[in-house]
């Protein structure tokens, strides 16, 4: 399932203005949606206990928390593989979703007695920053995370 992790074992901790970018095609069902998971987390520890990136468990539950609604909207909605980029920099984690389909999804208004599709608007309470992009083929969703909590960073 792993296309690309743009890291090698050489590379250095990620400073200002530097990111550490893994790439992955996501193919076949559901079990997808687990290995995306187990990427973002499996680049979060490696960042915190090689190069002592300071990733709290808030935003590694976070990072896996937006993975997963992301690339399950992608695997319910998009025919084909889906691309994942996870980019990490001293300022954040950026969670970047590929996928075919061309709709753009709607961030719904709350609504405690709706059954699903509650995924973007429980991304937008985590997440710094959410946007959708038009592909040539399909669309790009990324969601920026804060590397470091509000609360320990005082």
């Amino acid at each position: 399932m792993e296309l690309d992790a743009g890291y090698d074992s050489g590379a250095q901790p990620p400073a200002q203005g530097h990111l550490v970018r893994a790439d992955y095609t996501l193919e076949g069902g559901g079990s997808r949606i687990a290995a995306a998971r187990r990427h973002a987390v499996a680049l979060l520890d490696r960042m915190r206990t090689e190069y002592g990136l300071p990733v709290s468990q808030r935003v590694r539950d976070s990072t896996e928390l937006v993975v997963s609604e992301l690339v399950t909207n992608a695997h319910k909605y998009a025919l084909g593989p889906i691309l994942m980029q996870l980019r990490i920099g001293a300022g954040g984690v950026d969670v970047v979703v590929w996928d075919s389909d061309p709709d753009v999804p709607v961030v719904r208004t709350a609504d405690p007695g709706r059954v699903g599709q509650h995924g973007l608007e429980i991304i937008k309470k985590v997440a710094e920053k959410l946007s959708v992009e038009r592909e040539p083929v399909g669309k790009r969703i990324t969601a920026r995370l804060a590397l470091v909590d509000v609360s320990s960073a005082a």
